[in-house]
């Protein structure tokens, strides 16, 4: 279980909000989240944060680190701003570079966390997205920005998140729907209830409109073949020709 920040967060969620209503600007929100850091999310000032990190003309607004390492960067915007995707590619160059995975995008109020791979190019998907100002979901943002934790993110359970939401992934579950041996267990007990036996084609099919549409553009088109009765060869029958032993 990640951090419990719950107290913490409660109590500096004002001040974030207040910056967004006083339309601060990114230096002056930059100096809020670093503050939040510490106080919420307890890192040490002094080491575990870093200012303007360069490289190669690249910058990044700042850096996560835990014994000297870093862990996660950071792209500030102003209080205000509206959060894009597009927000995270200085960072996300920087990352490039260093082989950093993780890329979090916040204007203090709005947290949206990308997750980063470099074995195809430069690819990222979007771990978590939340917004402190919405008071009905702050159990779920605090269990998020939980995993952020200096002694969460130290054990690795930002990493154990991830694995986990992408093996719940509707894509990956329907991966594992079209396997023939599931196949088989759901055709079996369709046949246990109306007595009647499915092809796995035909079952595939019928499960692959049921998925929503990304997912089926991930999994791709089922590819389970359908089996056709074989047909035992009939006994050969006597040659009347032939002629009978006779009985002594």
């Amino acid at each position: 279980m990640p951090v419990d920040i719950s107290k913490p967060l409660k109590k500096f969620t004002p001040i974030l909000i207040a910056a967004r209503d006083d339309g601060l600007n990114e230096a002056d929100t930059v100096q809020r989240i670093c503050r939040f850091f510490e106080y919420v999310l307890g890192y040490d000032p002094l080491r575990d944060i870093g200012l303007e990190a360069e490289m190669k003309g690249k910058y990044v607004d700042v850096s996560i680190k835990i014994d000297d390492r870093v862990r996660l960067l950071v792209e500030a915007k102003a209080a205000e701003a509206r959060l894009r995707d597009k927000h995270i590619e200085q960072a996300q160059a920087y990352a490039s570079h260093n082989n950093y995975q993780w890329v979090l995008l916040t204007n203090g109020v709005d947290w949206n966390l990308y997750h980063l791979t470099f074995e195809k190019g430069i690819e990222y998907e979007r771990a978590f997205a939340l917004s402190l100002a919405d008071e009905g979901q702050f159990d779920d943002a605090a269990t998020k920005l939980g995993l952020l934790h200096k002694k969460s993110l130290g054990k690795g359970l930002l990493d154990e998140y991830w694995e986990k939401t992408t093996a719940l992934r509707a894509s990956s579950i329907g991966r594992a729907l079209f396997q023939e041996k599931t196949l088989r267990v759901i055709r079996t007990e369709i046949r246990h209830d109306t007595g009647i036996l499915i092809d796995t084609e035909d079952l595939a099919k019928a499960l692959q409109h049921m998925l929503p549409s990304e997912a089926c553009v991930h999994i791709g088109p089922p590819k389970v073949r359908r089996r056709h009765k074989t047909t035992r060869p009939k006994p050969a029958e006597p040659n009347p020709t032939e002629s009978k032993p006779e009985i002594p």
